[in-house]
């Protein structure tokens, strides 16, 4: 037993620290005459090629640009592609990590094993296939700054660990494989656009699976052999760990966002009994079909039509169709690259619109620069337009004042706008395009008919209207967490200047959120002059709006609830304990002895929002259960009511 132990720290601790010493050795020991790339390859092959498999042009007395699987562009090496090999040692240290020009490295399909060495250096690094190998050890943090990465594998190895959030930050990724590990904790929560084929089944992951627009494009398969995995998307409950207003147990799991919900177009509802058994015998006659016919036909297909179809990977891959695979999408990504490069140039020169999360192009700038405007209000960053295009179309204009947004650069902005542009909610309204120049910067939205929420509380009524009725009170503010909930939970950006002129009423008079995840491009250093914009902000955000985090959100939340319930500004409220705040809301209120109780409980609601410590504060899904469990409330009541009534 003793052995079996020595064994496995010797090969866990020490083997990476011989292969350290051995190849800075050898390293040290190659001719000087050789290109530091011919030597950078020449030490890895003699620490993962132990039984001398490479073929004999594989050597130092050859161009380097001639081996077997390099590829080089101006002599230096761009490409390694060494596949199926049965390369038996280590990815050592201080070998393939020198290749700074490197953009392509696949070595799937070998028997390589010890832990991923830091990959930092190969800045320029797109594609990555280091599946089907025996590598293990904990998810490489140096992955997480290769921003330039679209390809990684990391499936069929003995990596643990938990993945990290940072994930997220790889925004250009559209294939990520991580099957076949022993990863646990979260899945994160990946909102890139960009990424099409994606597969975490048969590790040890658990909790939530995040409900975000890329992860529910995703097949249940792609989830699949993680048994703690909960949501959604796993047609699996997740338990609530806090309990509110009470034992009800019939809310929604945290992951829902409502039990009809529009995303991207399509109308997610939960599954009944028989849709179960159809999607299972569906899900079982499909995997039959993809064993017999292949996974090559189905990947060349896909990549080919280039949809954003659901895709589903078999958790046991052959060899032969991991290799395919690979090499299909190695083309793929120099197809591309040159036409991306061509694209970014053009759109340089043009000073083109770009057109969010696959928006058509429906119409230029120019057209957009000829349309009539007029102006809808001034806000913290800038003014926003109402602007009537020559086809009739009617889209809102953003236009960013200089004066009170932070100086940020060309590649910051467009990440973030991409980023915003990813969302997609009924309760957000989408961010369809923007542009940039030297001196201008615009975001387009939806136009909203129907005015805001501000103009439907305060704008034509007289100062002594009632308030919203108790129903619309609740409807609104359902509306409201229901998209706060989305930003969150789909990405690592905060709304940050939630107001009621920032909720829009759409064309059912829903509530939608816009302005949404622009607050950290406000200038630290002006001072908002409006009383009631500043009402609005957490206590740890008043001195920067910049400053704003979820909880923060929640605050404005509570506010927002109030000035819902009582129709007065949030300079007009005090600041009050619970019991006396519940007095005063019914002081601004007519309503009838029999509402009383619901009015209390979305006072209590605002109350526990209003929180001056963010510790104390619920998370906004739990704001959004709590809403829910109001709602059955209600409904019970009225069900008891109606039954009285009839008996």
């Amino acid at each position: 037993m003793m052995s079996s132990s020595l064994v496995s720290f010797t090969s866990i601790i020490l083997l990476p620290l011989l292969s350290v010493a051995v190849a800075v050795s050898i390293s040290t020991s190659l001719k000087s005459e050789l290109p530091s790339d011919a030597q950078a390859l020449m030490a890895f092959k003699t620490m993962a090629d132990l039984e001398d498999k490479l073929p004999f042009l594989f050597s130092n007395r050859v161009n380097q640009c001639q081996w077997l699987g390099v590829k080089c562009a101006q002599g230096r090496v761009v490409r390694l592609v060494l596949e199926g090999f049965g390369l038996s040692g280590s990815f050592a240290p201080n070998t393939l990590t020198r290749l700074d020009q490197l953009r392509v490295l696949s070595l799937q399909n070998n028997s390589l094993s010890g832990p991923i060495p830091d990959l930092s250096d190969l800045a320029n690094l797109r594609t990555l296939f280091l599946d089907h190998n025996s590598f293990f050890g904990s998810f490489p943090p140096s992955i997480l700054s290769l921003h330039r990465l679209k390809t990684l594998d990391l499936s069929s190895n003995n990596l643990t660990g938990v993945l990290p959030s940072g994930l997220i930050a790889l925004d250009r990724l559209y294939y990520l494989r991580l099957d076949n590990n022993r990863f646990y904790g979260s899945v994160p929560p990946l909102n890139q656009s960009s990424l099409e084929i994606f597969n975490v089944s048969s590790n040890n992951l658990t909790g939530a699976i995040p409900v975000t627009v890329t992860l529910l494009r995703f097949h249940i398969a792609s989830f699949s052999a993680n048994p703690g995995l909960c949501g959604e998307i796993v047609h699996q409950e997740c338990r609530p760990r806090l309990p509110f207003f009470g034992p009800s147990g019939r809310a929604p799991p945290p992951t829902a966002l409502g039990q009809n919900e529009q995303v991207q177009g399509l109308v997610l509802h939960s599954p009944s009994r028989e849709e179960h058994k159809r999607t299972d015998v569906i899900v079982g006659f499909s995997i039959g079909i993809l064993f017999l016919v292949g996974s090559l036909i189905c990947f060349i297909t896909a990549v080919r039509k280039r949809t954003k179809q659901r895709w589903s990977t078999p958790t046991m891959a052959s060899d032969t169709a991991a290799t395919t695979d690979a090499a299909a999408v190695m083309r793929m990504e120099e197809q591309n690259e040159l036409e991306v490069k061509v694209k970014k140039v053009q759109v340089g020169k043009s000073g083109s619109l770009v057109f969010c999360a696959g928006e058509q192009h429906s119409y230029t700038l120019e057209q957009l620069m000829r349309a009539s405007a007029e102006m809808l209000g001034r806000g913290t960053i800038g003014t926003t337009y109402k602007a009537v295009l020559d086809n009739q179309l009617i889209v809102s204009v953003k236009r960013f004042d200089a004066a009170k947004t932070a100086i940020t650069s060309t590649e910051t902005f467009e990440r973030h706008m991409e980023s915003i542009g990813g969302l997609r909610h009924p309760n957000l309204v989408p961010l369809r395009a923007y542009f940039q120049s030297k001196d201008e910067r615009l975001i387009i939205f939806d136009y909203q008919p129907n005015g805001s929420l501000f103009s439907l509380i305060h704008g034509s009524r007289s100062t002594r209207a009632k308030p919203l009725h108790w129903t619309s009170c609740l409807k609104i503010a359902e509306d409201v967490a229901q998209g706060l909930a989305y930003i969150h939970q789909a990405s690592k950006l905060v709304h940050g200047n939630l107001k009621s002129s920032n909720v829009l009423l759409g064309p059912d008079f829903e509530a939608c959120l816009t302005d949404y995840c622009l607050a950290i491009l406000a200038d630290t250093t002006v001072s908002d002059d409006d009383v009631n914009s500043a009402g609005y902000r957490a206590p740890e955000t008043r001195k920067s709006i910049r400053q704003a985090t979820p909880k923060s959100d929640v605050y404005t939340f509570g506010v927002l609830l109030l000035e819902l319930l009582t129709g007065k500004l949030p300079s007009q409220h005090p600041f009050l304990t619970p019991t006396e705040l519940h007095t005063w809301v019914k002081s601004t209120r007519d309503e009838d002895t029999g509402e009383e109780n619901r009015l209390a409980m979305l006072t209590e609601l605002a109350a526990t929002c209003h929180q001056t410590s963010p510790e104390q504060r619920p998370t906004m899904w739990q704001v959004l259960k709590m809403i829910q469990e109001i709602k059955e409330t209600v409904m019970m009541e009225d069900n008891h009511q109606l039954q009285l009534g009839f008996s």
